[in-house]
C-alpha cells in the first residue's frame, strides 16, 4: 500500500499539471483580440477609443483586448477593409460607407469588393464642427474667419467637410489655409502662426480644451439659414463646454457608426456591442459624451448591422429598422 503511494503522487502531480497547463491554454485561446482604427491622437475620438478599449476589457473580464491604433481620418479606416481581416473594428460616418459600397467619392479610383462586407455594431458620439479662431470675443459669427489664416488639416473628413463650408459661404477667396495636419492647430494658434483652426470631432474636444485653456478663443456659431444649407444636422454645444465659452453654439454634426466586417465571428460581435451598451452608462459617469447615444441612434448605420449586433439587439428588444438586418 505504502509502495504505491510514490507513483499515485506522482501521477495526481502530473493530472495537477495537466490542468492547469490546460487552463492556461483555454485561457489564452479564450482571450480574443480587436483591432480598433479611429482617429489622430489628441483628438476626441482617440480618447473615447481609449475609453472604449478600457471598457470593453473592463466588461468581459479581459476575454477580449482591443488594440487602439492612430488614424488620419475615416476614409483611411474604410480604406484599410481592403487590406485587413479577423477582428477589425473603426469608425466612420455612415455617408463614407454608402460611398464606399458604391464605388464613389473618395473611392471612385479605389473601388474594392470588400467594402461590400462592412457591417455595423454601434453608434457613438457624433461628429461636430467647430470653428475655434483667436478671438476674446466668445462667440463669432462666420465673417469672423473673413481675411484669416486657418488650418483645416488634410485628408480627413474635417478637412473635406471645412472646405465644403468655406466654398458654400463664399469665404474660400477671403482666407488662407495653412498647408499642416489638424494635430498643429492648437500649437499653431498659440503661437500666431494661424488665425484660426477648423476640428470635427466630438465636444467637449481635447484639443480645443487644450487651446482655450491656454490663450482666448471664440467659436464661430452658425446661423439658422446656414445650417439648413449645409444640410447637416443641428448641434448645439451648450455654453461652459469651454473656457471662456460662456453661450450656446449652434453648429452642425454628423453621426459616427463602429463598424466591423463579415470577418469578425458572430459571438465576438454579438460581445462587443452587448458590453458596449451595458458599459455606456459608466462610461458617461466618466465623459460626457458618452451620455447622448441613444438606441435610436442606431439607425443611423449604412448598409447593415453584423448578425452579432442583430442577435444581441433581437434579445433586448430594442428596435431597429429593417433594412439594417
Amino acid at each position: 500500500m505504502l509502495s504505491g503511494q510514490p507513483r499515485l503522487t506522482h501521477h495526481l502531480l502530473f493530472s495537477a499539471i495537466a490542468a492547469a497547463i490546460g487552463f492556461t491554454s483555454l485561457s489564452a485561446h479564450a482571450e480574443t483580440r480587436v483591432t480598433y482604427k479611429s482617429a489622430s491622437a489628441g483628438t476626441a475620438y482617440y480618447q473615447m477609443g481609449v475609453e472604449l478599449s478600457e471598457a470593453i476589457k473592463a466588461g468581459t473580464d479581459g476575454d477580449i483586448v482591443i488594440t487602439l491604433e492612430e488614424s488620419q481620418g475615416s476614409v483611411q479606416n474604410v480604406m484599410e477593409v481592403m487590406a485587413r481581416s479577423g477582428n477589425y473594428v473603426f469608425t466612420t460616418p455612415p455617408a463614407l460607407v454608402t460611398q464606399a459600397a458604391a464605388g464613389e467619392g473618395a473611392f471612385a479610383e479605389r473601388p474594392n469588393p470588400r467594402f461590400e462586407n462592412i457591417r455595423g455594431l454601434f453608434p457613438i458620439p457624433a461628429i461636430t464642427m467647430h470653428f475655434v479662431v483667436n478671438s476674446d470675443e466668445g462667440v463669432v459669427g462666420l465673417d469672423a474667419l473673413e481675411d484669416k489664416h486657418v488650418l483645416i488639416g488634410r485628408g480627413t473628413f474635417g478637412a473635406r467637410e471645412a472646405e465644403r463650408y468655406l466654398e458654400l459661404f463664399d469665404l474660400m477667396d477671403s482666407v488662407r489655409i495653412a498647408n499642416a495636419e489638424i494635430g498643429s492647430g492648437p500649437d499653431a494658434l498659440k503661437n500666431g502662426q494661424i488665425d484660426a483652426f477648423v476640428t470635427a470631432s466630438s465636444f467637449p474636444t481635447p484639443n480645443v480644451i487644450e487651446t482655450a485653456a491656454s490663450m482666448p478663443i471664440s467659436l464661430v456659431s452658425l446661423t439658422d439659414e446656414q445650417i439648413e444649407q449645409t444640410g447637416a444636422a443641428r448641434q448645439t454645444i451648450p455654453g461652459g463646454s469651454y473656457p471662456g465659452i460662456d453661450e450656446d453654439v449652434e453648429t452642425t454634426s454628423l453621426p459616427v457608426i463602429a463598424y466591423t466586417t463579415t470577418d469578425m465571428d458572430e459571438e465576438t460581435a454579438y460581445t462587443l456591442t452587448r458590453t458596449f451598451w451595458e458599459r455606456r452608462e459608466a462610461m458617461a459617469e466618466d465623459t460626457a459624451w458618452w451620455g447622448g447615444i441613444s438606441h435610436e441612434m442606431i439607425a443611423n448605420i449604412a448598409g447593415t448591422l453584423h448578425p452579432g449586433a442583430i442577435r444581441y439587439y433581437d434579445e433586448e428588444g430594442i428596435e431597429f429598422p429593417d433594412h439594417l438586418r
